[in-house]
C-alpha cells in the first residue's frame, strides 16, 4: 500500500505543473487524500465490513469533496485533479494512469442492475464536469470533453464531445460527421397542427 501512495502522489507530480514537493502532494491535495482513504475503504468492503467501509468513504466525503464508493475498483496512479465533486459509483471500474476533473460523474442510469456502472480503460482523461453513465467501456488512451455527457460504449483511442457525446477524433483522425438532414427533418409545428386536425376528426365522428 505504501508503495502505490508514492505512486500516486508521483503521477500527481507529473501531471500538475503546480505542484511543488512530494509533502506538499501527499497531505495538501484533496484528491490524493480521497484515493488513500478509498484504498482503506475498498479493503473492508472485500472483507464484507462494510458498515466500517462507508464510513471511511464517507469521512472522505466530509474532508475533500470526492466521493467514492468503497466497492468501486481503482487501479495505478490515479490522479484526481481538483476533485470537488466528483462522484464514482459502486461497480465503476478505473484503470492505470488515469486523470479525472472537478465535476466528474461516473454513474449509473438508474435502469442496470449488477454492473452499473463505467469501465474506465487505462490512460484515459475525463475531463471537468463530464458526465459517464451506464455499464459500458471507455477505450484506453481515450478522451473525454468538458461538460460531456457519454452513454455508450467509447472505442479506444478516441475523443468524445457534446450531450450526448459522440465520437470527434480516433486513431489521430478526425471522425466526419453525419450530415444534418434540413430536407427530411420533422417541422414540429406541422406535426401538432396534424395531431389536432386528426382528434378534430376523432370528435366529429363521436358527435355524429
Amino acid at each position: 500500500m505504501f508503495k502505490r501512495l508514492i505512486e500516486d502522489v508521483n503521477a500527481v507530480r507529473d501531471r500538475d505543473p503546480a505542484a511543488r514537493s512530494f509533502l506538499e502532494v501527499l497531505f495538501l491535495y484533496p484528491g490524493v487524500r480521497a484515493i488513500r482513504m478509498h484504498r482503506r475503504a475498498h479493503f473492508y468492503y472485500k472483507h464484507k465490513l462494510y458498515f466500517l467501509a462507508r464510513y471511511v468513504s464517507q469521512r472522505a466525503v466530509r474532508k475533500t469533496g470526492i466521493e467514492i464508493h468503497p466497492g468501486a475498483t481503482i487501479g495505478h496512479r490515479l490522479v484526481i485533479d481538483h476533485g470537488v465533486g466528483v462522484v464514482i459509483g459502486e461497480t465503476a471500474e478505473i484503470g492505470d494512469d488515469v486523470l479525472i476533473y472537478q465535476g466528474v460523474t461516473l454513474g449509473g442510469t438508474g435502469k442496470d442492475v449488477g454492473k452499473r456502472h463505467p469501465t474506465i480503460g487505462n490512460n484515459v482523461m475525463i475531463s471537468a464536469g463530464a458526465k459517464v453513465l451506464g455499464p459500458f467501456k471507455i477505450g484506453d488512451n481515450s478522451r473525454v470533453a468538458a461538460g460531456a455527457v457519454v452513454l455508450e460504449e467509447v472505442p479506444p483511442n478516441s475523443t468524445v464531445v457534446g450531450v450526448p457525446a459522440r465520437v470527434v477524433r480516433q486513431d489521430g483522425k478526425k471522425v466526419p460527421l453525419k450530415p444534418l438532414d434540413q430536407i427530411h427533418i420533422a417541422d414540429p409545428v406541422q406535426q401538432k397542427i396534424d395531431a389536432l386536425e386528426k382528434r378534430i376528426k376523432e370528435l366529429e365522428k363521436l358527435a355524429k
